[in-house]
């Protein structure tokens, strides 16, 4: 197959699906692969340096959507202000998709990638199973949320963060509370505890409080749980914020709005400059005054929202994702055959679309719901 790797096009977005290293893995089954001039750039990955792994670079979009078979994307497609056409809409009639189609996009793009009869992978659909590790995006991904999130925290605190023995006397180190224990908090608490905070967890360590059993969907991702529940988080969350110097969220529901794990009462009782670092407020936050991507300062606590912060570390990002995508792909088309198994789980899982129809069960229930509301 022909394959394209555009340049991502979504304002802030410095990452590249597939790096060049990965070329050579696709070129060995027969492929082809175009890269569009630029794509890499800002994760420090030449045009150059695809040309001599074995792309072809080609010059804009345009050339890129129509000559390719199959597209690897970071981002959901979108409007292309600068040819004035949507991404999609360049692609070539039943052409391939691998890439980034978030539940709330939905009434969006899968008109279109019904339209053009897309066969459209989404990679927030890959199932946490055994066999699909390598190839979970979402989990790379919150690897460096998590990592990132605890380097926020510590450039808007005004204190170290690990004990310190000065001549000037001893300073404690900070206490840093991490919420949720999925990838990402996991990746925060290890983080924190290697600038030397020490680290509490709601999840983890630590936070002691009693959890409900159905907190996990047949693939692998959080449910989300009745207000009683989170009534009683939030409880357990208020007896430690005033004891602590940072607070990392990273709850997450897919497909679902947030939970409201710090309110605005709650801010209140924390120690004058704190921080919060709201990892999930592209879906409406963890906390009551998180903003997207800014720094809000109110009750002398500074509360930051975190929009796709992954790509703040566009190198390594990209180099895991490209790994994870390649993965999939060599998966789902082995041996450079075009022929997909519709009836392999991870393929049900990962596959919206094909042929003009909504093939995974869940987005059509959905979707159908969604537009019918309208």
């Amino acid at each position: 197959m022909k394959i394209g790797i555009p340049k991502e096009i979504m304002e802030g977005e410095t990452r590249v699906s597939v790096v060049p290293s990965m070329v050579p893995v696709l070129t060995r089954d027969k492929h082809e692969v175009f890269v569009e001039a630029g794509a890499g750039v800002r994760a420090a990955f030449l045009d150059k340096q695809y040309e001599e792994q074995g792309a072809t670079i080609v010059p804009g979009p345009e050339e890129l959507y129509g000559n390719a078979e199959a597209v690897i994307k970071f981002q959901a497609p979108q409007h292309n202000e600068q040819v004035g056409k949507h991404e999609i809409d360049m692609m070539q009639e039943g052409a391939i998709l691998m890439s980034s189609l978030p539940p709330r996009l939905h009434k969006e793009l899968l008109p279109r990638l019904l339209q053009r009869k897309i066969t459209a992978f989404g990679m927030e659909y890959i199932p946490r199973i055994t066999k699909a590790q390598s190839m979970d995006v979402l989990s790379s991904m919150s690897t460096v949320a998590g990592y990132k999130a605890v380097l926020v925290a510590a450039y808007h605190l005004g204190k170290f963060f690990p004990l310190l023995m000065t001549a000037a006397g001893t300073i404690p180190p900070v206490t840093v509370l991490v919420l949720g224990a999925g990838v990402a908090g996991l990746q925060a608490i290890a983080t924190a505890k290697r600038l030397g905070a020490q680290v509490e967890s709601l999840g983890a360590r630590f936070v002691e409080m009693e959890l409900p059993e159905d907190v996990e969907t047949a693939g692998g991702y959080a449910k989300a749980q009745p207000e009683e529940f989170l009534r009683k988080e939030r409880e357990a969350i208020a007896a430690r914020l005033p004891k602590v110097d940072a607070v990392i969220t990273t709850a997450q529901v897919f497909g679902s709005r947030s939970p409201l794990l710090i309110t605005e009462e709650m801010v209140k009782t924390m120690q004058l400059g704190s921080v919060i670092v709201d990892l999930a407020v592209a879906e409406g936050g963890n906390c009551e005054l998180s903003k997207p991507n800014q720094a809000v300062e109110k009750y002398g606590v500074t509360i930051f929202g975190a929009v796709n912060i992954a790509s703040t570390l566009p190198v390594h990002a990209s180099q895991m994702h490209s790994k994870n995508v390649t993965n999939l792909f060599k998966y789902i088309f082995k041996d450079g055959e075009r022929t997909i198994d519709f009836q392999d789980e991870i393929v049900k899982s990962c596959c919206l679309t094909h042929n003009g129809e909504l093939v995974n069960e869940m987005v059509k229930k959905a979707f159908l719901e969604e537009t019918k509301d309208d």
